[in-house]
């Protein structure tokens, strides 16, 4: 079992794993909306085939112990799937008998979402886990359940800065006549822009796959790590599931990912390890995507 001892290629810090980091002063600011939540609510809870719950198979790349129902520390997100009802509404996005979607307690941008499975496999490393065709297929399915959500948020939050999205937004506003009945403009397309899989290695024992926004504005972006953990392969999207057994990504700390250069999403341009520069022009470039 994994430690709270922070390991080198951990995502995020001692202090996030073990619940004690400083949390945002606005606990909802990096959460899906109750109001897009309930816009989505007929969409994502539309009846689905559920898989059959299966015991996990063992393998010596798992990392992870069987749940103890202590749901401290590392095994922190076991809490949302045990009793996703015992959590407020501004924490939990929605559940089912298989899926937990949550927005994260230390968001790294604007939005960010998590997608917890609510299977065995879940205490295995994703590496693990996606081996099994049946369990892949539905946590891809349900990805894109919660990006549609995410994505849907972005519209709500950003959609009148966007030039993409001027006639919607005067179709709404009833600046622009528009045929009753008619689809509405379908604006920017937010869903092909967010960061979406699971880190090559987890810091947290439950299977989990982030759902953010690429911006990576939030007061928890506090180090390098939770830029390039998110900025680099290190974050593989779960379609790319299942991987070759010689992608070098299998093996993140030998191919460093949360030690290169702090580079803009946006732009391409390299700070090196100059964090606090690298912030104030991850801000400005924030203004600047806002109204693409």
């Amino acid at each position: 079992m994994a430690t709270i001892d922070s390991d080198l290629e951990d995502a995020i810090t001692k202090e996030e794993i073990a619940g004690t980091a400083p949390k945002p002063a606005d606990p909802a600011a990096g959460g899906v909306s109750q109001g897009t939540k309930r816009n989505a609510f007929t969409e994502l809870m539309a009846p689905k085939t559920k898989i059959a719950k299966e015991e996990p198979k063992k393998s010596l790349a798992s990392t992870r112990s069987a749940l103890t129902r202590s749901f401290k520390e590392r095994d922190g997100l076991g809490a949302y799937t045990h009793d996703p009802g015992a959590h407020p509404a501004s924490r939990v996005i929605y559940y089912d008998d298989d899926f937990v979607a949550i927005n994260d307690m230390w968001p790294k941008s604007t939005v960010h979402a998590l997608l917890l499975p609510r299977s065995p496999l879940s205490r295995l490393h994703p590496f693990d886990a996606f081996e099994d065709a049946g369990f892949l297929a539905s946590v891809q399915a349900e990805t894109q359940k919660l990006k549609r959500l995410v994505a849907k948020e972005l519209q709500r939050r950003y959609g009148r800065f966007s030039a993409q999205e001027c006639e919607r937004q005067a179709v709404l506003n009833g600046d622009k006549e528009w045929e009753e009945g008619k689809e509405l403009p379908k604006g920017r397309d937010w869903e092909s822009e967010l960061l979406v899989g699971v880190h090559a290695h987890p810091s947290m024992n439950d299977l989990h796959v982030h759902v953010l926004s690429p911006d990576m504005i939030s007061e928890c972006m506090r180090h390098r790590k939770h830029y390039t953990s998110f900025n680099t392969p290190f974050l593989i999207d779960v379609a790319e599931f299942p991987l070759a057994e010689d992608d070098p990504r299998r093996h993140p700390g030998k191919a460093g990912y949360n030690h290169r250069d702090l580079i803009c999403w946006r732009c391409g341009k390299n700070f090196e390890n100059k964090f606090k520069q690298f912030k104030e022009h991850l801000a400005v470039e924030f203004e600047e995507w806002k109204k693409e």
